[in-house]
Parts: C-alpha cells; sequence; structure tokens
C-alpha cells in the first residue's frame, strides 16, 4: 500500500506526486497487488473515478473524523483509497500552503490525520481478504506511518522513501500528544530533533527499510553538508537504498505529446525544429531556427540556483548574439522579478513566464536546444530526464541525482546511449558559465556531433521499469511474500545493501 501526501493525476505540486503515481503502475505491471492512499483533497474527489464510501474510521484525532473513500485512478485504473476529513482537506489554497503563500497552520494535524487512517487501514483491511504486507510511505507527510506501526506492533513491513531531506515536517514538540502520539515520540530516541517534533525523522528512525531517489543522493545525506542535520541518524542506521526515479514514458513522448505543435521521434526529428518555431512564436522570441535556445524549467529558488542563473545570463546573452533564452518556474518573489527585468533587457532574445503550465513545459521541452539545470543540491530531479526524452541536451550540476543521471560527454563512450550532456562541479557562475560555453561550441562548431548527442539522449531509457524492479527486491528482503518478484541479480550496482530494522 502506497501512502503519500500527493500522487498524480489526483493531485500534484511537484515531482513527489509524478512518482507515486508512476511506480504503482510500473509495480503493478510486475504483477504485485497496489494500492494507494492519500488526503481527499477537493480535485482528488473531483477527479477520482466511481468513488463511493466504503468505511467510517470516526475521530482517528479529536475533532478529525474520518471517511474512507474507494476509487480508481483515471489514468491507470488502479485502486485508491482517499481519506476524507472534509475539515482539513476540502479547502482553498494549495495542498500545504494557503492563499497568501503561508503554511496552513494545521499541517502537523492534517498529517498525523493521514498517518493514523494509513495505520489503521494497514492493520485492519478495507477489501474483503486483502492486507498490505508491506506500507510504503512517502516523504515527511508520511513520515508517522512506520512510527504508530512500531509502537502498536502491527507488521506490515515498512519502507519509506525520503524524496528530499530539505523537507522535514517540524513541529511543536508539545503537539506530540494531541497528535495521537506515543510518549517515546518526543524523545531523542524517537521523533525529536533539536527541540521540535519531526515527521521525517519518524519515518527514517522507525521503518524497516529507507530508500531515497537516487544513489549518489543516499551517498550525501550521510554527510553535514546534505544531510540537513540528519546526516548523523542517516549514518547510525545504514543500509539507506538510492532508486533513482523515472519518468512516465507514455506522458513524455515526444512521438505522441498532444502538446506538441509537430510530433516526433529519434527516427524523424523534423518535427523538432517545428516545434521549435512554434516556440519562438508563442513566447515572443525572435523567429531564428538556427540560434541556439536555451530553456530552464525550475523552480526559480537558491537550491535550483536560480540567483546564479540570473546573475549569469547576462554576460553569455551578450557574448553570443544569436543566444535565446527561456525560463519558466516560479518561487521567490526577487528571483521572478530579476528574470522579467531580464527579458525586458533583451528582448527577442530573452522569455521569461512565471508560474507553471503543463503544455509549456512539454513545448519547452521540445523545442529547446540545450536544457540549463543548476542545484545546490538535488535529490534526483526529473526535468533532465524530460529533456533528454525530447532530445534536448543538459547542462546540469554534479550532484544528487544529476550526477547519476547525466554522464558528461567528455567521460561518455561514443556509442553511449542516452543520459549525455554537459556537467560542472561548483555551484557558481564561473562553472555554470563554463558548462554552458561548451555546449554552444559543440552546438556551433560540429553539428553532426550534435545531432548524434541529441539522438543519443532520445535513446535512453528514463521509465519506470528497472526502477520498480529494485524496489521489488526491496520488498522482498523484508517481505516473505515478495520473494518471487524480488529476482533482481544480487550486487547490481544500483542497489546499497537491503538492510531491515529488527
Amino acid at each position: 500500500m502506497f501512502v503519500a501526501a500527493e500522487i498524480f493525476p489526483l493531485a500534484k505540486t511537484g515531482g513527489l506526486a509524478d512518482a507515486c503515481g508512476a511506480l504503482p503502475q510500473a509495480l503493478a505491471y510486475r504483477g504485485i497487488d497496489v494500492r494507494m492512499l492519500m488526503p481527499g483533497y477537493t480535485e482528488a474527489l473531483d477527479r477520482v473515478v466511481a468513488a463511493q464510501v466504503i468505511a467510517d474510521l470516526g475521530e482517528v484525532l479529536p475533532g478529525a473524523p474520518v471517511r474512507i473513500i474507494s476509487g480508481w485512478m483515471p489514468d491507470s485504473g488502479l485502486p485508491v483509497w482517499l481519506v476524507d476529513c472534509a475539515p482539513l482537506y476540502r479547502r482553498g489554497g494549495s495542498l500545504y500552503q494557503d492563499a497568501g503563500g503561508g503554511d496552513w497552520p494545521d499541517n502537523g494535524l492534517r498529517f498525523a490525520v493521514l498517518g493514523h487512517a494509513a495505520a489503521r487501514v494497514a492493520a485492519n483491511g478495507l477489501a474483503a481478504g486483502w492486507r498490505p504486507d508491506i506500507v510504503h510511505a512517502h516523504d515527511w507527510h508520511a513520515g508517522l506511518l512506520p512510527l504508530l506501526h512500531r509502537s502498536a506492533g502491527e507488521r506490515p513491513r515498512t519502507v519509506f522513501t525520503v524524496h528530499n531531506m530539505a523537507f522535514q515536517g517540524l513541529f511543536p514538540l508539545r503537539e506530540a500528544r494531541a497528535l495521537g502520539l506515543p510518549p517515546q515520540a518526543a524523545t531523542l530516541d524517537g521523533a525529536e530533533f533539536y527541540g521540535r517534533l519531526s515527521f521525517l525523522k519518524a519515518g527514517i528512525r522507525f521503518a524497516d527499510v529507507v530508500t531515497t531517489v537516487s544513489r549518489n543522493y543516499a551517498r550525501e545525506i550521510a554527510t553535514p553538508e546534505f544531510g540537513c542535520g540528519m546526516d548523523g541518524l542517516i549514518r547510525a542506521r545504514g543500509g539507506v537504498v538510492g532508486i533513482m526515479n523515472g519518468i512516465d514514458e507514455h506522458v513524455w513522448d515526444p512521438a505522441t505529446d498532444t502538446y506538441l505543435a509537430q510530433r516526433y521521434s529519434r527516427d524523424n526529428m523534423l518535427g523538432k525544429t517545428a516545434c521549435k518555431v512554434a516556440l519562438q512564436r508563442e513566447l515572443g522570441l525572435d523567429a531564428d531556427p538556427a540560434a541556439p535556445l536555451v530553456e530552464s524549467v525550475c523552480r526559480l529558488t537558491q537550491q535550483k540556483m536560480a540567483d546564479v542563473m540570473l546573475a549569469s545570463l547576462p554576460d553569455l546573452l551578450r557574448r553570443h548574439p544569436r543566444l535565446q533564452v527561456a525560463v519558466h518556474g516560479c518561487g521567490d518573489i526577487a528571483l521572478e522579478r530579476g528574470f522579467v527585468a531580464l527579458a525586458a533587457a533583451f528582448p527577442g532574445r530573452m522569455a521569461a513566464q512565471i508560474g507553471y503550465d503543463e503544455g509549456l513545459a512539454h513545448r519547452l521541452h521540445a523545442g529547446a536546444d540545450i536544457l540549463l539545470h543548476g542545484a545546490r543540491f538535488e535529490p534526483c530531479g526529473l526535468t533532465q530526464l524530460y529533456a533528454m526524452r525530447y532530445g534536448t541536451i543538459p547542462v546540469v550540476r554534479r550532484v544528487g541525482g544529476l550526477a547519476d543521471s547525466v554522464i558528461d560527454v567528455d567521460l561518455a563512450r561514443r556509442d553511449a546511449a542516452g543520459s549525455i550532456g554537459f556537467v560542472f562541479d561548483a555551484p557558481t557562475g564561473k562553472g555554470l558559465s563554463a558548462a554552458v560555453e561548451r555546449c554552444l561550441a559543440v552546438y556551433r562548431d560540429a553539428p553532426q556531433t550534435w545531432v548524434r548527442f541529441r539522438r543519443s539522449a532520445m535513446c535512453g531509457d528514463y521509465g519506470w521499469r528497472r526502477s520498480a524492479a529494485r524496489y521489488a527486491r526491496v520488498y522482498a528482503g523484508v517481505a516473505p511474500a515478495f520473494q518471487r518478484w524480488g529476482d533482481a541479480r544480487k550486487g547490481q550496482q544500483d542497489d546499497a545493501p537491503v538492510r531491515a530494522v529488527s
């Protein structure tokens, strides 16, 4: 049973939803019986298919009456259960924030209720004859679930996936009792973290197995630089498994993508040029199919090095008179305004689209030549996978999942398929600009090599098949019922050792 705060296409704010929507499909394809459980947000209730109330759990916490609504995912047809608690989940704003952009003050209660409801469903079952052998909880929102199972002695085994160590689910320690947690939860050996209650620590501390979303990030979070204060906890428990996220290759496929002006494939790339011309027209860029077009689709935050990008682009645009840049995203207001001002300073060559539009993201990956994707830390990253799938060459920093998924062209074999790009190390303007310069030199001076890079990128395997096989191996390591699915070869380099907590 998957438990998460957001699952695409019912509700989404970021990559967590994409992963929790696509991985169950890949597991189901392997023959694993997967059910999903998430909050009953208004948009989820609107999108779920054949919704019906199947259980009344009463008040799982004071003032939080919960019903379980059963339905089917509209894309995959997989079964999903919605935790229906209207006062907590049916409200305006976003999933986690109010209309003013501030966190909901009762987020602790909202996601404690998710954990308690999931624990009851896992322990008692809902469908006749069905109880999970494994509960797979995702990120801090579901972090209390392993703690609740361990405290109650319930033994569906638990797997907890850290999607981002920076988001720790921190709440006042005094709220632990009101959130239905046992006394030990408020201690250092429980979920206490520097005087506060951390849902993320609860998941890491009490799950049978902890995974994260790339091999390199699994190593990084054991260090002070990337561990966000929990590196000691990660080192103490050991055995964190790094498994790279994939993408839904049915949704992200230039050969079938309905968002594009013209579809194309690695065997017929003419449509990519048509997409570029259409994108230039849409964004008000100069009509110049031969101009190098750089895109960046990301949150405009310091984590994504948007500040470094903003500082570096003017010099790059001045040095390369035909260079075009298109930025799409939202985040820090000062950075948003900076990119808008930069676009005004370079009319016809720079575009800044603030916000997020799914169709525009597809068209940017299809129409651009180069993706610029920096990061001070990046657990996995999906944008670089989308770009390569569409034949757009990434310029990325060697960090987290970016390091796992993009091989620098100077290190790649000539016949390598997929994962080729331009990689830099230092999170500085000098490092970023040097990588962009290397990329532009190949685009300008070696067109045949560029075409080979583009086709190579489109040949990569970016889906969930291999990752699902590795998750099946993790499940088999902690639950005997999964032994027949855990047939992945032993000693794969992509997996760290699996070590369950007794």
